[in-house]
């Protein structure tokens, strides 16, 4: 039973760090595009400079 007094706060802790990179993720704009990558593998057209 003190087990649980050490896993429920790292499993708190844990998830919170998952949470803040999940927002830190949306932040800087990693899911703007979901469908634009496939979508452009069905594209025949080759890009010589694809977008950064």
């Amino acid at each position: 039973m003190n087990i649980l007094a050490i896993l429920i706060p790292v499993s708190l802790i844990l998830g919170g760090i998952g949470l803040v990179a999940f927002f830190w993720a949306l932040r800087r704009g990693q899911f703007d595009d979901p469908q634009g990558d496939a979508n452009r593998i069905l594209n025949t057209d080759w890009d010589d400079r694809p977008k950064p």
